[in-house]
């Protein structure tokens, strides 16, 4: 007899890892529809073979590593629910910090907001949700990317303008008053390339040359260009990179330059605004 009880017991035994049981209720309930509180409430509860079989097939992928994320084809954000694949990487909630900052920066009513590199689209729609005033364009390198962005954009109607570009090159003409990024970060030779989630993740959205600091160096210096006077650049970093980050603002010349905290306690992002023109 194929029950809820039974599947989830078989498949927490063979998935291991930290959250076994809620990944097991999750992709029991990606297949058949029924919610994690009905498995509990009525654990004998039977579901279809086919069903089953579905269920046996993406517990084995999450046994193989594959992220929880890229079987259900979603990951929430901001309490947004998010379309993901594996073109993108899976939105994290210690980016969650980023949005909390920017939403708290001093800028117009009807900021001019470019979220660079964006993915699923995660922060810019976060930040739609908040801010309908603002005016939000997003951008990715990646068609597949931009595409998946475009939808979730639709699926949240949350206007947000999509286009393709590789950082800075095929952005329309004009300035913005907050550039917002969460770029690769990661030197090509870190070994958490190799573990966890992150092998079946697009290594161009997470690997950026020896030192992981090529495409932020690249943001930094062309951002200006990019900027109203006093606006805001914001970019989400590497544990140990807040030091190396906020040097490479104050290089280029940038002010009120500050690193703030995930929710880890860990540096997670650096801010800094472009100076005025008085």
């Amino acid at each position: 007899m194929l029950t809820c009880e039974a599947l989830i017991n078989d498949a927490v035994a063979s998935i291991g890892g930290d959250s076994p049981k809620l990944d097991a209720e999750l992709l029991l309930s990606h297949v058949s529809g029924l919610s994690r509180t009905s498995f509990r409430a009525w654990p004998e509860r039977e579901v279809t073979a086919a069903q089953a079989e579905q269920f046996s097939v993406l517990v084995a992928e999450r046994v193989n590593g594959k992220p929880i994320a890229y079987l259900l084809g979603q990951q929430e954000f901001w309490s947004l629910p998010l379309k993901v694949s594996a073109s993108t990487l899976i939105p994290r909630p210690d980016t969650e910090c980023l949005v909390e900052t920017a939403l708290f920066l001093e800028l117009p009513e009807s900021a001019r907001v470019l979220d660079l590199g964006t993915g699923t689209g995660a922060i810019a729609l976060a930040l739609a949700s908040e801010k309908p005033n603002w005016q939000i364009m997003a951008s990715d390198r990646i068609a597949e990317a931009v595409n998946l962005a475009r939808e979730n954009s639709q699926n949240l109607n949350l206007p947000v303008t999509v286009v393709q570009s590789n950082w800075f090159e095929d952005i329309p003409a004009g300035t913005f008053d907050l550039l917002i990024s969460n770029p690769p970060y990661i030197p090509v030779s870190d070994r958490h390339l190799s573990e966890g989630d992150v092998r079946f993740e697009p290594e161009s959205a997470l690997v950026a040359g020896d030192d992981g600091l090529d495409d932020i160096r690249l943001l930094i210096i062309q951002g200006l260009d990019w900027l109203n006077a006093g606006g805001w650049m914001m970019l989400e970093h590497g544990y140990d990179q807040g030091e190396a980050v906020r040097s490479l603002f104050a290089e280029a010349g940038w002010l009120t330059i500050e690193t703030r905290k995930d929710y880890g306690g860990n540096d997670r992002m650096t801010l800094a605004r472009k100076p005025t023109s008085d």
